[in-house]
């Protein structure tokens, strides 16, 4: 097996689930520089279908989406029979109430994180400690 086949068979998959393009190409460009093999999706609907296709290793994920909001693809991934259901999801959106938050969470998100608080590399952190306390589990 060659180098490369072997190196592309370990990268880490993430899907980011988010209608802002130019937020969407832009964390996408980061990560993929950062050597993870990423995938977009604009909106709820189309993010579930790539998830199941994919298998990610973990998502990235707005609340307020066309066709299915977070809240809704989070519900529909916890109540899959395979894998899916496991995967690690890091919202990333604007509404930073406390009851947003905690609605998230109660439905299964991993990490909450609010737009404006976090830089790129604030969230490629965050998303690279999520994985590795995955990866241990």
């Amino acid at each position: 097996m060659s180098y490369a086949l072997l190196k592309k068979m370990n990268k880490k998959k993430i899907l980011i689930i988010e209608d802002d393009e130019i937020l969407s190409k832009t964390l996408r460009d980061f990560l993929s520089a950062d050597g993870f093999e990423v995938a977009i999706a604009s909106n709820g609907e189309t993010g579930l279908k790539i998830a199941e296709e994919k298998n990610p290793d973990l998502i990235v994920l707005d609340i307020i989406l066309p066709k299915k909001d977070g809240y809704e693809v989070i519900k529909e991934l916890k109540k899959k029979s395979d894998g899916a259901k496991n995967i690690p999801i890091i919202l990333l959106t604007n509404l930073g109430s406390f009851a947003d938050v905690e609605k998230a969470l109660k439905l299964g998100a991993t990490t909450y994180l609010t737009k404006t608080d976090y830089s790129l590399e604030d969230i490629a952190k965050k998303i690279k400690e999520t994985l590795n306390a995955n990866t241990r589990k």
